[in-house]
């Protein structure tokens, strides 16, 4: 039985990495994509994973699929686009390792996947949980794709994990992200945000009024990524939070997929998935993903710098 699958937008992260000597930026081209970095992150760590999204007709689009494969991710839920090509995403870094996108991607071939698509990849062994993100929310027809996938199977009994994934980049305003982040709210039982996101979506920076407010639409685990200062975690009425690891960042890209495939990768593994989470057990695993995502933050890339299981244990 499949652990996670994952849908949405698999990409090429065309990501800043130095510059020459004229100070011009040089850039490698890494795969990434949200939702896949999720699948490859939980994958690394011993999990079962599989991915539904598209690509384009053409190298980097065969590339990505074989990253997945060596990775491996079930592909059997992967298309392919013949009129669009494959997304392109440029990350441009600063000198802290923050980041600043640009896309590629109107179309791009990620926006192009369907629902009959999406539902027949998913109509065969149903996973024990279903991740999606918000950028899959913001053209059709993949906005369809990810609602009625999510809809059909949450009324199959598998568990729903969202990141409201923000980037300016890719909405004609900040209203309308609001309003299509918000729309999956209700579906999620496992819920990722960052401290960006928690006050467009609540219009509040407190962690314990913002998390709740969260959690009333419907999230029984709500978890909040702080940057190095590790994660705000609400789950009922228990909030803590947790430390992060202190490292040298080279890159912070990927961080939070890999904080994502580290959470649901454990949660996988358990009896009951959801149910009957002890305070320390929460800590432990989110211990473990923070330690997960910090290693992420240590190298180049999304994919590439994601830890193995063997490193963490």
């Amino acid at each position: 039985m499949t652990d996670i699958t994952t849908l949405g937008e698999l990409l090429i992260d065309l990501t800043q990495s130095g510059t020459d000597e004229n100070g011009n930026g040089k850039f490698t081209a890494f795969p990434g994509g949200a939702p896949a970095n999720v699948a490859v992150a939980a994958a690394r760590l011993g999990a079962n994973t599989g991915f539904i999204g598209k690509v384009g007709n053409d190298a980097f689009g065969r590339s990505l699929a074989e990253t997945l494969s060596k990775e491996g991710v079930n592909t059997d839920g992967l298309f392919v686009c013949d009129e669009v090509p494959t997304t392109m995403a440029i990350v441009s870094v600063d000198a802290t390792g923050e980041r600043e996108f640009s896309f590629y991607r109107n179309p791009g071939a990620d926006t192009q996947l369907t629902a009959a698509e999406a539902v027949q990849a998913l109509s065969g062994e149903r996973p024990k949980i279903l991740h999606v993100g918000s950028l899959s929310m913001t053209t059709s027809p993949a906005k369809e794709a990810c609602q009625v996938t999510v809809s059909q199977a949450r009324n199959k009994g598998v568990l729903i994990s969202y990141d409201p994934n923000y980037r300016a980049a890719l909405w004609d305003s900040e209203e309308h992200a609001i309003e299509m982040m918000k729309m999956l709210l209700p579906l999620a039982d496992i819920l990722k945000v960052s401290d960006e996101e928690m006050p467009m979506l609540t219009g509040t920076e407190d962690l314990e009024e913002g998390s709740r407010i969260l959690a009333e639409y419907g999230p029984h685990l709500v978890m909040v990524t702080l940057g190095a200062d590790g994660v705000f975690v609400r789950y009922g009425d228990f909030t803590e939070k947790v430390a992060g690891f202190k490292v040298k960042v080279a890159d912070t890209n990927g961080a939070g997929d890999t904080f994502a495939g580290a959470m649901l990768a454990q949660i996988s593994r358990r009896d009951g998935l959801l149910d009957d989470l002890s305070a320390d057990e929460l800590r432990s695993f989110v211990t473990y993903a923070n330690k997960a995502a910090s290693l992420t933050c240590s190298r180049h890339g999304a994919i590439p710098a994601m830890p193995h299981k063997e490193e963490l244990d």
